[in-house]
């Protein structure tokens, strides 16, 4: 899969700033996959339908099923890290999460991990906060419920909400990074075989002058 490729042709098409950009697998080889854009913008929304007011509500994310074959969570993770790099973007956030229909699991968890494969219970004014074209979501959901999950996260530079006021001496002029990306992946363990959910941080940026 590219996902560079599926991150820029959604930029050109939404015309706003991203705010981040996740990816979640479920631990069985040659699965779906859902690729997550979270959007900076707002709409205008009636506030009720006999009055002129209006208010404003958050763009929706948009989650894309991506079918694409893949072995091993090594090719996804290496997939990610190049998209994030080119896209100027200061880190990667690995995260390897337990089941969370599990004895003891905390309400957030189930929330994560629905909203992680563009699947939510919350409405916001009567609209879910995703827009999803993810026709297999109720199985991926009900698999990382019994089997956990892998998510990736990253928050782009190019065409994100920060691009004017970023201190990444790392970046060319743009926001972007020249390929290939320095970093190798990590091992993944299973999520099944943690005793608690894992984070792993790949760092790329680096500020041009240091914090006080």
């Amino acid at each position: 899969m590219n996902l560079l490729d599926l991150v820029e042709t959604q930029l050109i098409s939404n015309r706003l700033p991203l705010v981040a950009v996740t990816l979640a697998a479920v631990p069985h080889a040659n699965t779906p996959v859902v690729l997550t854009m979270h959007w900076h913008g707002f709409v205008e929304v009636k506030l009720t339908e006999d009055s002129e007011a209006v208010g404003f509500q958050s763009v929706p994310s948009s989650a894309l099923q991506v079918n694409s074959r893949w072995d091993s969570f090594e090719e996804l993770e290496n997939d990610m890290l190049e998209t994030a790099w080119e896209l100027g973007a200061w880190n990667v956030e690995r995260t390897e999460a337990k089941p969370f229909e599990r004895l003891g699991a905390d309400a957030i968890e189930a929330t994560c991990g629905r909203h992680a494969f563009g699947s939510s219970t919350v409405v916001l004014d009567g609209d879910s906060p995703f827009v999803s074209d993810v026709p297999d979501r109720d199985e991926l959901v009900g698999t990382a419920a019994q089997s956990g999950y892998l998510h990736w996260l990253f928050r782009p530079v190019r065409g994100g909400l920060f691009s004017e006021i970023t201190d990444d001496i790392t970046l060319q002029p743009g926001g972007y990074r020249n390929p290939p990306c320095p970093l190798l992946p990590r091992p993944v363990t299973r999520p099944t075989h943690l005793r608690k959910s894992r984070k792993v941080l790949y760092s790329f940026g680096r500020a041009s002058r240091l914090a006080m």
